[in-house]
């Protein structure tokens, strides 16, 4: 008895690969494989639609948009070509939120969108609004996110950009829905292990085991968000690329000033003109223009080191803005992080224990 209990303690159990490819080697010899027809022994394979896949993967996809000045939302269908030329994201960035595929948690700050998939909440943030995707084995969580976001639109109490509270709401509503999962497997897992150290049996073995499968599983998650909240903390560069709405307001700044400076270089082409009609003396035509693009490049040229000057100033503020937002939530899924840790020293620790009282 005492032998047994030690083998079931030290070796793993093996753990068949999923995938249909592997079920359907595991069958019976007489079978067939991947898209066979049925067999002696009943190893009938598992046929897969790739040209349905392709479809599915390309077609319209049902999203919440959040709109940021009002706070109101809709249900929409949009396209992954459409989302691609709209937004200027690369496939392999919307293929992060696609429920088709497993992504671990990743956050990226493009040029006119931050893309979260950040556990339950797949996310696209824009400085004009947020498009959740709609899934149905986390619907509950898309409309919790929705709502949230909504209360703090209303309720804004502070000059946060709608798209760093739109990623504060997935940060939090992905912490706490990790943090909850690692206090469910403490209340779990501790009893139990006590209980083991009291007393040896087969039964709680077994569900030490499988515990400790979840606490690995878990561990990686929590891993995951940790890393990329302190990849973006430590890129200066990264977390630039997140204030969408300050890039947003120097661009149409921007427009506005070229629009001017295109008015501005009329009206003295204009009177130079003029001038040169009215006189009577000969001037000549080429010596005006040139004398008015001067002028021009001089005052775009003094008005784009103002900008850039104090836009240098802003975004430094705002960059450690977004910092401290996000070193809070680091810290947050840090502590789950410990928790994980922390009990999966004590299981260490009493499998050591057992161990020598199986000698």
């Amino acid at each position: 008895m005492d032998q047994d209990i030690k083998q079931r303690l030290l070796l793993p159990p093996r753990v068949a690969a999923n995938g249909p490819h592997r079920r359907g080697k595991s069958a019976a010899p007489g079978g067939v494989g991947v898209g066979g027809g049925g067999g002696g022994g009943g190893g009938g394979g598992m046929a897969i639609d790739v040209h349905g896949l392709k479809k599915r993967g390309g077609g319209r996809r049902s999203w919440v948009r959040v709109d940021a000045a009002t706070g109101a939302s809709e249900a929409v269908e949009v396209a992954k070509p459409a989302l691609m030329r709209r937004l200027d994201l690369p496939a392999r960035d919307l293929r992060l939120l696609d429920p088709l595929f497993v992504y671990p948690s990743a956050i990226l700050g493009r040029e006119r969108a931050v893309v979260c998939n950040l556990e339950r909440i797949r996310c696209i943030i824009t400085a004009d609004e947020a498009l959740v995707l709609r899934d149905q084995d986390a619907e509950g969580a898309v409309r919790m996110y929705v709502d949230e976001l909504q209360r703090r639109l209303v309720d804004r109490a502070d000059d946060l950009p709608f798209e760093f509270i739109a990623l504060e709401v997935a940060l939090e509503a992905a912490c706490s829905f990790l943090d909850a999962q690692a206090v469910e497997l403490e209340a779990e897992a501790y009893p139990l292990l006590d209980e083991l150290t009291a007393k040896i049996s087969t039964l709680d073995l077994e569900r030490a085991r499988r515990l400790k499968s979840k606490l690995v599983a878990l561990t990686r998650r929590v891993q995951k968000v940790r890393d990329e909240i302190e990849q973006l903390m430590d890129d200066d560069g990264d977390m630039a690329e997140m204030y969408l709405t300050e890039k947003k307001m120097r661009m149409e700044a921007s427009l506005l000033d070229q629009q001017g400076l295109q008015g501005i270089g009329n009206n003295v082409f204009g009177s130079s003109f003029s001038a040169q009609v009215s006189l009577s003396a000969p001037v000549s035509p080429a010596s005006s223009p040139p004398a008015s693009w001067r002028l021009e490049k001089q005052f775009s040229f003094a008005r784009s080191r103002h900008d850039s000057f104090k836009s240098s100033e802003s975004s430094q503020y705002n960059i450690e803005e977004l910092e401290m937002l996000l070193e809070a939530y680091f810290v947050v899924i840090d502590y789950t992080l410990n928790k994980l840790t922390s009990l999966k020293e004590y299981i260490d620790d009493t499998e050591d224990f057992i161990n020598i009282q199986l000698v």
